[in-house]
């Protein structure tokens, strides 16, 4: 909503008050004006410059840490509840436990016969073969699953205890960018309670996959990119205030060298890009993003056209902090790779000394050149463009999860076995599924932060719904391969973060007449989305059903 005079409707906070408060508009209603009863929060045109550039200046500090620790333990101790069990290996645990376990003992990943999930399971863990294996994805994931597997052994619990913890650090990364985007600990806390609350998330904390990993890295750098814009805008206002006027009157101002945030951000898109390398598309979009928030932090400032300047002057500079601190931390993570000599494709260089790669980059480097082409030859190749998979799923119904992953299940279990008692057999599952209400209020206000967004002008509902589309939108380019919806994993934390700045618009200001009806609605869907969580907890956990419970769950015939 704009206001008349073309003015932002969304509240920016007093310079030095707390922030604990709600997303709220400008305006004051009529009624509310007469009785007094409100006082209206303060509209960007009443601000100055460097006040306007002081946004984003929370002072609940002890209670956002506060909130944040709380909710990230809750989540933790929830997804570490028998986390062993079950005692195999699921779903894609087969590649990613057992890579990490020969990764943690010679460097590289090991070939294994196809009697080792068994072996393994019995206890009989170190039965790798000699020939090192042709693995699809960087080292990362599975060097994180190791340090599990070092510090509890090959087993169930050992290749589980990281995901769990890393699925923990979503919660705390989630709190992190929904409280510094929406100013208010409260919207925050909202965002990691959904999060600790959803399906998807749950089981993605409790099995040893790969995207776990990245999303966690993902969402922390798309954090410190939000970060960085207010630190870059903070600088711009520390250097008004010395030179004591209120603007740059035309000028560019100084150079802000100094971005550690930028560089943290830098750091963390190399580490969700050696997890899986879709991660490039959310650094090209944010890269983008991040730089154009500098030329408006500029032309705020009173830049005037020599705003744009930001393009080259900050722009640059990001690119080195961004593009090539995320290209050294990706290529740190294959050092172990380089430094031996028996992993997939390592001596390739070797074998062929007068390719053009090998003069120019030498055998070790251009050895992992040609990996790598290998690598994206696969992902792009005849054989993965022909195969299919009962789970398949099209991304045009992942916002809705119309075909969630099943990752294990033991069907028609007889009664009178396995503790199945009545009248009717049972089934035990593992359904990568999220928590339908909440899945379903979450696309709804994806479209309403778009809105908000470009209608409204207010540029941190445009975050969530960025991050959701650079997550998202890259799959439609490779439906002639099977995907699975467990892909979204990182598309959960932004469209979660989309519906608790959307409850912040629906609770309002903390004193105006509709707050205590706002409450009641937020409370009221909070409440909806743990109880459905609760229902659909068996189905997430491997739980024993009879099959008409496990039915009654299965609200659409596409998730049977």
């Amino acid at each position: 909503m704009i206001e008349a005079n073309g003015a932002s409707t969304v509240a920016e906070p007093d310079v030095g008050a707390s922030t604990s408060g709600d997303l709220a508009p400008t305006w004051t209603p009529p009624q509310a004006r007469r009785s007094g009863q409100w006082q209206p929060p303060v509209a960007r045109d009443d601000l100055t410059t460097v006040q306007r550039l002081r946004d984003g200046r929370l002072t609940d500090v002890a209670a956002g840490w506060f909130v944040t620790l709380s909710i990230t333990l809750l989540g933790f101790l929830i997804r570490l509840q028998n986390l062993a069990y079950p005692n195999k290996l699921i779903f894609d645990e087969t590649y990613y436990a057992k890579d990490a376990w020969s990764l943690l003992h010679f460097g590289y990943e090991r070939n294994w016969p196809d009697t080792a999930n068994d072996q393994i399971v019995a206890g009989n863990t170190n039965v790798w073969q000699d020939t090192a294996e042709f693995v699809v994805h960087p080292p990362l994931g599975k060097w994180l699953i190791a340090l599990g597997e070092w510090m509890f052994g090959m087993n169930s619990f050992g290749w589980r205890f990281m995901p769990c913890v890393f699925g923990a650090l979503l919660i705390f990364a989630t709190i992190r960018l929904a409280r510094r985007l929406s100013r208010s600990t409260l919207i925050g806390g909202l965002a990691g309670l959904l999060l600790t609350l959803d399906g998807l998330a749950f089981v993605m904390s409790r099995t040893a996959l790969l995207d776990i990993f990245q999303a966690v890295f993902l969402v922390a750098a798309v954090a410190c990119c939000v970060a960085d814009r207010d630190w870059y805008r903070h600088r711009l206002a520390d250097a008004l205030d010395r030179l004591g006027r209120p603007d740059f009157a035309g000028e560019f101002g100084p150079v802000i060298w100094w971005r550690p945030w930028r560089f943290a951000a830098g750091v963390m898109f190399g580490a969700a890009l050696a997890c899986k390398w879709n991660s490039v598309f959310v650094l090209a979009v944010f890269g983008v993003v991040s730089v154009l928030w500098d030329v408006g932090a500029r032309r705020l400032a009173g830049a005037d056209w020599r705003s744009w300047l930001a393009v080259l002057i900050d722009g640059i500079p990001a690119f080195v902090r961004l593009v090539v601190v995320g290209a050294a931390v990706y290529l740190a993570t294959w050092i172990p790779w380089l430094m031996g000599t028996g992993g997939y494709d390592r001596s390739w260089g070797a074998d062929n000394p007068d390719h053009p790669w090998v003069e120019a980059f030498g055998e070790g480097f251009a050895s992992l050149l040609w990996f790598h082409k290998e690598i994206y030859e696969f992902h792009t190749g005849d054989y993965i463009n022909n195969a299919t998979h009962p789970y398949d799923a099209h991304p045009a119904g992942w916002l809705l999860m119309v075909r969630p992953t099943g990752f294990d299940a033991v069907n028609d279990i007889a009664i009178g076995t396995d503790g199945c008692t009545g009248t009717e057999k049972c089934i035990r599952v593992i359904s990568a599924m999220g928590t339908p209400v909440l899945w379903w209020m979450a696309a709804i206000a994806l479209v309403v932060c778009l809105v908000w967004w470009i209608g409204g002008r207010d540029w941190r509902f445009g975050v969530p719904v960025l991050a959701t589309l650079a997550t998202w939108l890259p799959w439609f380019n490779y439906t002639d391969r099977p995907q699975f919806f467990f892909y979204a994993i990182t598309m959960v934390p932004f469209t979660v973060i989309g519906l608790a700045l959307v409850m912040g618009l629906i609770l309002g200001p903390a004193h105006s007449p509709g707050r205590r009806r706002g409450a009641m609605i937020v409370g009221v869907a909070v409440a909806l989305v743990a109880l459905n969580f609760a229902w659909i907890y068996p189905v997430l956990t491997d739980e024993l059903l009879p099959y008409s419970q496990w039915l009654s769950r299965m609200w659409l015939r596409s998730w049977i």
